[in-house]
C-alpha cells in the first residue's frame, strides 16, 4: 500500500523568490481570497505572530484581514507586503 503525505505549500516557502513568485501567481487570479490564501499561507510560513508584529498590526486582525471573504484595506495589504520583505509591480498587458 502506497502512503502519502499532506501536501503543504508553506513547506516550499523558504526563500525571498520562492514568496514574490508565489504571491505573483496568486495575484494573477481574478479572485481576491485566492490572493488572501496566498498571503495566509506565506503568513503561516513565516509566523503570524512575527508577521503581525512587523507589519504593525495585532494577531488577530491578521487573522481577520485574510480570512476568506475579507475586504482588507489597502493600507493593511501594503503593510503586510513590507512586512513580508515584497512589493507589488505593475506591468503593461498586451
Amino acid at each position: 500500500m502506497t502512503t502519502f503525505t499532506r501536501f503543504d505549500v508553506t513547506d516550499y516557502l523558504d526563500s525571498q523568490e520562492m514568496i514574490a513568485e508565489y504571491l505573483s501567481v496568486a495575484m494573477e487570479d481574478p479572485d481576491p481570497d485566492h490572493f488572501l490564501q496566498a498571503v495566509a499561507a506565506v503568513a503561516r510560513a513565516r509566523g503570524m505572530t512575527q508577521l503581525a508584529k512587523d507589519a504593525g498590526v495585532s494577531r488577530e486582525s491578521l487573522y481577520k484581514t485574510l480570512a476568506p471573504g475579507a475586504k482588507p484595506r489597502y493600507e493593511t495589504v501594503f503593510k503586510l507586503m513590507h512586512a513580508l520583505g515584497v512589493q507589488f509591480k505593475v506591468q503593461a498587458t498586451h
